[in-house]
């Protein structure tokens, strides 16, 4: 089978061949009549742009890189959708890599997009500014997910962690009336983890001074919610709410629960944090923290669309921040189920 050629549309069409690049590359230069009759012959001769060789001419891929520390979870998977949907709708194209094994992972990964994209969305705890510096060219666009660093580099979007962490204890302290509740918080290297928990600490502070504060260390994983779940209930004292940092490690404190026969939410209340689809379907459905987790993927897109469209435009040196509420269900005993505010970004 004979491959149709860039300059086989020119000729059918009667134009040159720079006519029928412009024309198919949208950048002008030829009348609507003209490009209407290039398009038509493309079509039908079934001509198929050559990637690499456009690339040569426009200096762009028309594909966007993601970094993430994982892509096993609904958090991801939304993640992906939401930066997907975002990135089709501009006409781009998505390569996604995962860094899960450390430092040179991540590295590896950023070297293997190299020439391959246009810019990144990277949400990754080993991105540290030193890490940036090493491993990023210093003229590729690059937005940051949920990342302490900042600066006039790299635009930051971040969610309110400490705020929706704060809310929930809240909730749970306020609302509910308990005393005694408990954080299963996420790895010491994770930022999220860290603002959580540190919203937790002050919430505790504001809300129930003097209680002890009692933290089981997980990872972001059903089984590390299900271990800090049997590690509660080996103690011999069970709180009377727990509050996961994450909706996976609240539905594996669940099942550790359910295993040994404990009421959820008559003896134990349990909350998490995000508010993955499933959370709503599992029993009793969670209170946990609503976070657009499709929203922040597509804010992350228009964000680098925009340094892509105006790449001499400064980047603005303050971070932005998306707010999340509590989403009230029957996990956690609450009279009334429903939704319930959070103060906003800080």
């Amino acid at each position: 089978m004979t491959t149709v050629t860039i300059k086989d549309v020119a000729r059918e069409a009667g134009v040159s061949v720079a006519s029928v690049s412009r024309a198919l590359n949208g950048t002008g230069g030829v009348t609507a009549e003209t490009e209407k009759r290039i398009r038509d012959v493309a079509a039908r001769l079934r001509y198929i742009p050559h990637g690499a060789a456009r690339s040569l001419i426009t200096r762009r891929t028309h594909t966007i890189g993601a970094l993430l520390p994982d892509m096993y979870g609904e958090f991801f998977s939304e993640l992906i959708r939401g930066i997907d949907l975002a990135a089709r709708a501009r006409g781009l194209h998505l390569l996604v890599s995962s860094a899960h094994d450390g430092v040179e992972d991540a590295a590896a990964a950023l070297r293997t997009m190299r020439g391959r994209v246009d810019g990144m969305i990277i949400l990754s705890p080993r991105a540290d500014a030193s890490f940036l510096h090493t491993n990023l060219p210093e003229s590729l666009p690059t937005v940051l997910l949920n990342s302490p660093l900042r600066g006039p580099r790299y635009p930051v979007l971040n969610i309110d962690n400490h705020g929706g962490a704060h809310a929930m204890v809240r909730h749970l302290a306020v609302e509910c009336g308990y005393r005694d509740i408990a954080l299963v918080a996420g790895p010491h290297d994770n930022y999220d983890a860290q603002q959580r928990e540190e919203g937790y600490r002050a919430a505790m502070a504001e809300f129930v001074p003097g209680a002890a504060l009692r933290i089981l260390r997980g990872e972001f994983t059903e089984e590390s919610g299900y271990r800090a779940g049997c590690e509660m209930m080996a103690s011999g004292k069970l709180p009377r709410a727990v509050f996961a940092a994450n909706d996976m490690m609240a539905i594996g404190c669940l099942l550790a629960l359910r295993e040994a026969g404990v009421e959820v939410p008559g003896s134990v209340a349990v909350t998490g944090f995000d508010d993955i689809p499933i959370a709503r379907y599992i029993t009793p459905a969670l209170t946990t923290v609503q976070v657009r987790i499709v929203d922040l993927g597509r804010s992350a897109l228009e964000r680098l669309a925009a340094l892509l469209d105006a790449p001499d435009q400064a980047t603005p040196p303050e971070a932005d921040t998306l707010g999340c509420h509590v989403v009230v269900r029957d996990s956690c005993g609450a009279r009334s189920p429903g939704k319930t505010s959070t103060k906003k970004a800080r």
